[in-house]
């Protein structure tokens, strides 16, 4: 490789790596906002967890079409992914989790639903050949629980009206900046474990939003709705659904953004290290150059005296 060819490498590399820093520097701004907002919608899916607790007892008389359990023959899949690439291995961890939840189904192709959330999610399994029910592309990242209301409903009518038999969600849990895990569960039916297991370990341990230890409160082991338990839990149930959905969109949009961060700076580090390299390699072609110049014109001058 010439010298001309070594500087043009660096000059291709240092360009690199100003987009690669302000595209850190954008996703670092996302990051804390969503980050933010993520964790303060964390006390809320605890508070859909306790109104379960408190209403279990009266919810156990009464047979809801969104928490009665039936024979598994069709499903449908909520897959969480970004529109967008350069955030690591998000995208692929997720798609491999919804790979592995449809693997436990057992279930063919033409009886598995896809509702996508984010354009990689659609993008893979259009690839594999599933039917994709509804896509939501260029998901805003202020996250409105009114905007997931009309595919909430579509899901949890079709659930009633017996179109699926389960409904399983699959996104990326926000654990830290550095740690993102992708992470599955069943929505519907609805019942008290699904909630649980979806709220248990979202609380952090330590900070402004983790939650007091010990017991949680226990309320009164059977309620007097009014004006009717039945008219209550028609608008409770499908609220919490969409709770659920909420909550997993604003998991996965704090996870996007610090994966894309964490990557963009690696990509930053990495392109200084290897401009360093190159400069270093260019230094000593320049150096060799320079040495092999002044050998030639010191042999040169010594040929000429001796003639």
């Amino acid at each position: 490789m010439s010298l001309k060819d070594i500087k043009l490498k660096i000059k291709s590399i240092d360009r690199t790596r100003k987009v690669t820093k302000a595209m850190e520097a954008v996703s670092a701004v996302k990051m804390r906002k969503s980050q933010g907002r993520a964790l303060s919608a964390r006390p809320y899916a605890s508070a859909a967890l306790s109104i379960l607790e408190r209403l279990s007892v009266s919810l156990s008389t009464l047979k809801h079409p969104l928490t009665s359990e039936r024979a598994l023959s069709k499903a449908a899949l909520v897959v969480v992914t970004s529109d967008k690439g350069l955030c690591g291995v998000l995208n692929a961890a997720v798609e491999k989790e919804a790979t592995a939840v449809l693997k436990s189904l057992g279930l063919p192709k033409e009886s598995v639903s896809i509702f996508a959330f984010g354009k990689k999610g659609a993008e893979y399994f259009e690839r594999r050949g599933y039917a994709i029910a509804e896509r939501v592309e260029n998901v805003s990242d202020e996250v409105v629980i009114a905007d997931l209301s009309k595919i909430s409903e579509n899901i949890t009518a079709a659930f009633s009206r017996k179109e699926f038999d389960q409904v399983h969600v699959v996104y990326t849990n926000f654990k830290s900046t550095f740690e993102q895990k992708p992470i599955s569960h069943q929505v519907l039916p609805l019942s008290l474990d699904t909630v649980t297991q979806m709220v248990t370990g979202i609380i952090p341990e330590k900070g402004k939003f983790s939650e007091p230890q010990g017991d949680r409160p226990k309320g009164p082991s059977y309620y007097t709705v009014e004006p009717s338990l039945e008219e209550v839990v028609l608008t409770l149930i499908p609220h919490l659904v969409s709770t659920l959905f909420f909550h997993a969109l604003l998991e996965s949009k704090a996870s996007e953004h610090s994966a894309r961060r964490v990557a963009m700076k690696n990509a930053s580090d990495k392109s200084l290290e290897r401009s360093r390299l190159l400069t270093r390699v260019f230094n000593k072609a320049r150096q060799a150059g320079i040495t092999r110049e002044v050998s030639e014109i010191v042999g040169g001058i010594e040929a000429m005296a001796t003639s």
